[in-house]
């Protein structure tokens, strides 16, 4: 039976599962794009200049469809999460308004400038614009990521009444998960963004098309997800020992360890059946789970049946996406030492295998992303904020058919946008990067476009 509860839950995994990819974009896109300006006006390498001038299309694109997406998440609190929002009113209010009124308008203000203002104002300020911006949507991040990780660890409140009230907003915003949380979220950004870069340009490699600029964006990818890769292995090893200390029902259901054991193996694989609580077909290896989260081969760590089942989350959800969340890390780890090695033998651009390899994972980095995301909210469950209030005891009071309305019309106007998305981009894909001469002379025509605007308004006010 579809509940409210049921409906209000899928609906709001889906808005946020729709709405994730465009923040990954702006983050990750940011950094490339301020590396990008910045060795446009060391070097004034013109490449440079024409691979910006070619992903701050897609950066400002998805900047709407992160706004436009991003909206109806907030209102899900009021309509589908009211006593939720009842009883948190007054953590989620001030830092979701913080986040609109400081890292959402930053964004907003300065984005006009990254795209036109390269001849209208000066290199400083243009790149103080990009600046800006990239900060932006890394505060934007801080803020949100402060909210949620709050949810999986509360801190620094008390509640009256059935309200809960401040005691130290320091501990709220900067709560025990806060900044691995946080750390591990943004690296997963400029992962997704590498591994779409370099997806993009290896196929332009391959087709032997816009080769000067392709290879220099197929470059920089490769080197940034040489640097990112092993550090964001490192933060889920620390992200692991965080959770394992506050949400350890949590890292047992990742692990798939039904039992309390010293010396834990690492399930690499098996069926999780909740109904047996065990595990069929697994295959493991003895005391690795032990090893990475307690770094001691005979340290405990406790099973799942150490938890009431009304208190366990969907275990085979939250067991398949760690895997395929880790599975793609050590893929894409793979891939940057590969593309390494073949930098230094000289056949990064012309190894077809390595090539298409690059291409296959163009999207990866959202499935991982979303992977992710899915494995922290799912395994937080039953609880909306972790053992003070049950998502059960967080729903509105309204029919399940107006939240089965609501969901179809998600259902059926995200797909929509998606595709226009995707078809706007893959007109720019498809077009392709300016060459480095002709983003030169593309500033010029902006130039002369902004003098030709800018008289005739004057004459428009003057009246003549």
């Amino acid at each position: 039976m579809l509940t409210t509860e049921i409906l209000s839950r899928a609906q709001f995994a889906f808005t946020i599962g729709f709405h994730i990819i465009w923040p990954t974009v702006n983050i990750g896109l940011g950094l490339f794009l301020l590396i990008m300006e910045i060795m446009w006006l060391i070097t004034k390498n013109k490449v440079y200049l024409s691979l910006y001038k070619f992903w701050v299309k897609i950066f400002a694109l998805a900047f709407g469809m992160g706004v436009v997406t991003g909206i109806p998440m907030s209102f899900q609190f009021g309509t589908n999460f009211s006593k939720f929002s009842e009883l948190a009113g007054s953590v989620i209010g001030p830092l979701i308004g913080v986040e609109v009124m400081t890292a959402f308008f930053l964004e907003a203000a300065f984005i006009g400038v990254m795209i036109f203002g390269w001849k209208r104002f000066s290199p400083k300020i243009h790149l103080t614009a990009t600046i800006l911006v990239v900060l932006g949507t890394h505060h934007s991040a801080f803020w949100i990521l402060s909210l949620n990780s709050w949810m999986h660890t509360p801190d620094g409140i008390h509640i009256v009444d059935g309200i809960i009230r401040i005691d130290d907003w320091l501990k709220v915003i900067f709560n025990p998960s806060f900044p691995y949380r946080l750390i591990h979220m943004i690296l997963a950004c400029y992962t997704t963004a590498s591994l779409l870069l370099a997806g993009i340009f290896s196929y332009y490699i391959i087709k032997n098309k816009y080769l000067e600029v392709a290879k220099k964006g197929f470059s920089l990818a490769l080197w940034v997800l040489l640097v990112i890769v092993p550090l964001q292995i490192f933060m889920g090893d620390m992200h692991g020992l965080n959770t394992i200390k506050y949400q350890p029902l949590k890292i047992a259901a990742m692990e798939g360890l039904w039992d309390t054991s010293k010396g834990a193996p690492t399930v690499l694989f098996g069926i999780p059946s909740e109904k047996l609580e065990k595990n069929l077909y697994s295959i493991e290896i003895p005391k690795l789970s032990s090893i990475i989260l307690t770094h001691d081969p005979n340290g405990e760590v406790k099973g799942i049946k150490e938890w009431p089942k009304d208190s366990r989350p969907n275990v085979p959800l939250v067991f398949y996406t760690f895997r395929i969340m880790v599975g793609l890390g050590f893929i894409f780890l793979f891939t940057s030492i590969i593309g390494l090695i073949l930098r230094f033998k000289n056949k990064l651009y012309s190894y077809r295998p390595f090539l298409w390899l690059c291409v296959l994972l163009t999207p990866a980095g959202f499935i991982s992303t979303i992977s992710g995301w899915i494995v922290a909210e799912a395994g937080r469950q039953p609880w909306v904020i972790n053992n003070i209030l049950r998502t059960s005891n967080s729903i509105s009071n309204v029919r399940p058919e107006l939240v089965m309305g609501s969901f179809s019309t998600f259902l059926i106007v995200y797909p929509v946008i998606f595709i226009a998305f995707l078809i706007y981009s893959g007109a720019l894909v498809k077009k392709g990067p300016l060459s480095p001469d002709d983003a030169l002379k593309e500033m010029d025509k902006e130039e002369s476009k902004w003098i030709q605007t800018a008289s005739h308004t004057t004459h428009v006010i003057s009246g003549k």
